[in-house]
């Protein structure tokens, strides 16, 4: 027996009037569902659960791949990544035991857009920390959500990271939702070039800056702790197309606004599967979670791996808590989805590489 939501949709007549309807979304410790295999009984308050056999409510790290399997059987199961899925790729996250936000606030689109030198800092700061990222290469959590996808076990993929690293292992058609590292757009006329270019013009701006810059620790967006004496002396570039325009990443910001048709292509992803898998993410802030809600509210099950709580924990009904990449390699392997070895990949600026699985 476990404590848990409910891993299956009730029947259409099973559900509750709207006006009694206890979602997904809005349930709380105050309802929980006990899930016996021969029956299923409410208890309407937390504290009830004392009267209730909870010895075997827990599940063991084996029932929770079993589940997470047995759903991906069935399956048009989109996937939901974060940051934790690029952490084996050296590529450190927000919010875990580590991560960057316990050290260090990344740059706001408000503070990239009021000044000169905002910008100054932030593309100094990229400059040295863009050598690990592209240099970093999909893992093995990467390459198994690849090949469950090419398998048609998978939907398709969103991704909240920003590393591009799902479509280096072969998931070509991962939705970004907040963009890409490996292009930048200027904000005066919209043209959008490569990453790579720019890196090449500011390393001709700013001769010898790498070798006399000792870098701290790279963040998740990219950009690396720094001096300020020697963010003072970075030269910037401008747009080749129009010839002063302000270049950006082409990535979304912290308090920029994610583009509407890039949220309806995920909310469209989540209506047309069966279920939703979240890899790696905290949700801690709703540009993740919203699509937790959203598929919980469907009555669409949700299962979750992640190292630690997550902010969608209430709407999950299986919760793992284990190092993604074992857990997604045995899925692959458990359902006949085998790695691939190497996969030629071209980036939306039309770059192609080639990448080697772990």
């Amino acid at each position: 027996m476990r404590v848990r939501p409910m891993l299956e949709p009730p029947a259409e007549a099973e559900r509750p009037a709207p006006d009694q309807q206890l979602s997904a979304v809005e349930s709380s410790a105050e309802s929980t569902v006990v899930l016996n295999a021969a029956e299923s009984t409410v208890v309407s308050n937390a504290a009830d659960l004392d009267a209730v056999d909870i010895d075997a409510a827990e599940p063991t790290a084996e029932d929770e791949l079993a589940d997470i399997s047995a759903m991906l059987v069935r399956r048009e199961v989109a996937v939901l990544t974060g940051a934790g899925l690029s952490t084996d790729s050296g590529i450190p996250d927000y919010r875990g035991v580590t991560g960057s936000l316990r050290r260090h606030t990344p740059m706001t689109y408000q503070d990239f857009v009021a000044t000169a030198a905002g910008r100054q800092r932030y593309w100094a700061r990229s400059y040295l920390g863009w050598r690990t990222i592209v240099g970093a290469q999909p893992n093995t959590g990467h390459f198994a959500v690849a090949a469950l996808e090419a398998a048609g076990y998978v939907s398709g993929v969103i991704t909240q990271n920003v590393d591009g690293l799902h479509r280096a292992a072969g998931s070509a058609d991962a939705i970004e939702l907040h963009g890409g590292l490996d292009r930048v757009i200027c904000l005066s006329c919209g043209a959008l070039s490569t990453r790579e270019d720019l890196d090449e013009r500011l390393h001709a701006a700013n001769p010898g800056f790498r070798d006399r810059a000792e870098s701290g620790r790279i963040n998740p967006d990219g950009d690396v702790e720094l001096d300020d004496t020697l963010v003072a002396g970075f030269r910037i570039a401008s747009c080749t197309d129009c010839g002063t325009g302000i270049l950006k990443p082409d990535v979304v910001f912290f308090g920029e606004n994610v583009p509407r048709p890039r949220v309806q292509q995920c909310y469209d992803l989540i209506d047309r599967s069966r279920a939703l898998l979240v890899l790696g993410s905290s949700l801690t802030v709703m540009s993740g979670l919203r699509f937790v809600r959203h598929a919980a509210k469907a009555y669409k099950p949700v299962a979750i791996i992640n190292q630690g709580q997550t902010r969608g924990d209430a709407q999950a009904a299986v919760r793992a808590n284990r190092p993604l990449g074992p857990a997604l390699s045995r899925l692959a392997a458990e359902l006949n989805a085998p790695l691939v070895t190497a996969s030629v990949v071209t980036d939306s600026i039309g770059t192609a590489s080639t990448v080697t699985a772990p």
